[in-house]
């Protein structure tokens, strides 16, 4: 059996989001649309907790039902620009031009004949007549732009009814896309592979650097490309861990992916809001709308802020900055009658395909969890985050913290991200060594 610590971490490795008021009126006019009075808020204002009622019609419904979590007093929540442009890097703008029309959805949900770029491009997407919509916008949710992969540090922090538990987790981590990569180089030449006849989609690695107990763990998963294909068809996820105590490699069972792991309320597959392969799931569009959401944090985040105030129940982001967006909402139903989860409801973002809020639900259809995102710009730091040779200006909304409420019990949990960018590695001598499972035991 693996030790607490393992098992935690795997939970960390199953995943590791108009410039001012744009459009005047077109806020307003989405509202309408859903028989909602327009924004009374606008950029600049600050949100405090006596004046949370204008939020409302622009939040989900559960999440302000359920707003003791998240709002509070001494809030400062500060209103940033409405629908600002978020548009991707220019060189992933261009493979989706490229190959418009490419891509078709095949058996049990399966992508086909997908080679870079978002692979049905939003705007032709028909939420409300098109039967394939959903699993459409879950696969361009999937491929959805975020440069060489993610390159970040962690906190991974739990709390209980408002109390910070002792446990934590602290490390770095690293996703490698080896597949239908948009520069130049790898499109023309390989069809977007990174390497030559590649079978993985992506590698992800995780290093635990502390609580002391812990130190030396260290983690590799490979997603592969079949998994795209119909579920009979597909590879399982490849992933093996490195236990310090065992001195020795083990490998993880791919079918946990769904199971809550001991010491947390996330599943392996609820990073990102959803971390799964799509068609194991049924996926309905179920309209779009407009809400507001943390879209460019103005928090750097551990451990550069390790005051900064996540309010009563350690679980929230009002005191940040706030933007509203238009969003797509999707309904998750799994296929696997074993699923701990009846659906989920995730809500997109149509520019970014970043998940701003989901809400799971369990088999009585009662709401369970609350999974919510805090994101950062990169064209806003470009010391950050800067561009590499085939992608010159990066232009990624990142991810840099999800945060679970398990609404039944109150227990939560918050990962921050920091210094988490999307540049690749130097040569492919580097990405060879770093996802060569053999590196898990160097050096021990």
């Amino acid at each position: 059996m693996f030790s607490s610590a393992s098992r935690h971490l795997w939970t960390i490795a199953a995943g590791a989001l108009a410039l001012a008021i744009a459009a005047p009126g077109a806020a307003q006019k989405k509202a309408e649309d859903m028989g909602v009075v327009g924004p009374s808020f606008k950029e600049g204002d600050v949100i405090t907790f006596d004046k949370i009622d204008s939020l409302k019609p622009f939040l989900p419904p559960e999440f302000w039902n359920n707003r003791d979590f998240f709002f509070y007093e001494g809030m400062k929540l500060e209103v940033g620009p409405s629908f600002r442009d978020y548009t991707p890097a220019a060189e992933y703008q261009e493979a989706t031009k490229k190959f418009a029309g490419q891509s078709k959805i095949g058996p049990d949900g399966s992508l086909e004949s997908y080679t870079a770029g978002e692979p049905f491009p939003i705007d032709q997407i028909d939420c409300k007549g098109d039967p394939q919509a959903g699993v459409k916008i879950m696969w361009d949710f999937d491929y959805q732009w975020e440069g060489d992969g993610a390159q970040a540090s962690y906190f991974y922090s739990y709390w209980d009814r408002g109390e910070q538990l002792p446990l934590y987790y602290e490390g770095t981590s690293k996703t490698i896309q080896l597949s239908h990569r948009v520069e130049k180089e790898y499109l023309d030449d390989q069809g977007g592979d990174l390497f030559r006849d590649e079978k993985r989609k992506f590698a992800f690695g995780v290093e635990v650097s502390a609580p002391f107990d812990a130190r030396g763990i260290a983690l590799m998963t490979y997603r592969y490309k079949s998994s795209d294909g119909p579920r009979d068809q597909a590879k399982n996820d490849d992933t093996w861990v490195y236990v310090p105590t065992l001195r020795r490699v083990r490998r993880i069972s791919t079918a946990q992916r769904t199971d809550s792991v001991s010491g947390t309320d996330f599943t392996f597959d609820d990073l990102r809001s959803f971390a799964g392969i799509v068609p194991q799931y049924e996926w309905t569009c179920l309209g779009e709308q407009d809400i507001i959401a943390p879209m460019n944090s103005k928090v750097k985040a551990y451990p550069y802020s390790k005051d900064h105030n996540f309010g009563p129940y350690g679980l929230s982001y009002a005191d940040d900055r706030w933007e509203l967006r238009h969003v797509i909402k999707v309904r998750m139903k799994p296929k696997n009658k074993d699923h701990p989860y009846h659906h989920k409801d995730i809500y997109i973002d149509k520019q970014t395909m970043l998940a701003l809020y989901s809400f799971a639900y369990d088999q009585k259809e009662e709401l369970w969890k609350i999974i919510w995102h805090n994101h950062r710009w990169s064209d806003d730091d470009p010391a950050w985050y800067p561009g590499w040779e085939g992608v010159a200006k990066p232009r990624d909304n990142r991810d840099v913290s999800d945060t679970i409420v398990n609404v039944q019990t109150g227990t939560g949990n918050r990962i921050e991200f920091w210094d988490s960018n999307g540049v690749p590695y130097s040569s492919k001598g580097k990405v060879r060594r770093y996802i060569d499972v053999g590196r898990l035991t160097m050096g021990r």
